[in-house]
């Protein structure tokens, strides 16, 4: 599995704005990409994102900014990672709509973006062996269990060296 830059750059976005030395003081985008050296026009539309989903909240004004909207304890990685990410799909049969199913009905259950291949009779969209593929089933139990770990932990959770890491983005 594997993260996409956006997911990346959301995560590290966060972390900064929890880590600023001086919490009453806002950020700005170009603050933030420049700690990490990463594109500003990038970090715009996820930086919008974020304040769409109520993890940022923006300040506008000749003195704005930006600010975390939520205690960092109040921000799950899990819930995060679903909502940024735009697909799960780990295989070709991931990524087409599906037929209701036992497998499709545990996504849904688990509120993961992911749903199967449709299969008609004589026909399937994707892989030839998709009707009868074991493989798929063992993929979405490997997803899931990523996002379950990822939902044991929060911002907080990877801030406690706290210290540390505002050393390193606030030089």
């Amino acid at each position: 599995m594997r993260l996409t830059n956006y997911s990346d750059y959301a995560l590290r976005s966060l972390i900064y704005l929890a880590v600023k030395p001086d919490p009453s003081l806002l950020a700005n985008i170009s603050d933030i990409a420049d700690s990490y050296g990463i594109s500003k026009s990038h970090l715009t539309k996820i930086i919008h994102q974020l304040g769409q989903l109520g993890y940022i909240e923006s300040v506008r004004g000749k003195n704005g900014g930006i600010r975390l909207a939520r205690a960092p304890k109040d921000i799950n990685l899990g819930v995060l990672i679903k909502q940024i990410e735009p697909d799960f799909n780990l295989v070709e049969c991931f990524a087409v709509p599906a037929t209701r199913n036992d497998s499709e009905q545990d996504v849904h259950q688990a509120n993961l973006p992911v749903t199967f291949i449709e299969e008609k009779k004589n026909k399937s969209l994707g892989c030839v062996i998709s009707p009868a593929c074991q493989l798929k089933s063992v993929f979405f139990e490997a997803l899931t269990a990523f996002i379950n770990v990822l939902e044991r932990y929060t911002l907080a959770d990877i801030i406690n060296n706290e210290d540390e890491l505002a050393t390193l983005l606030f030089r």
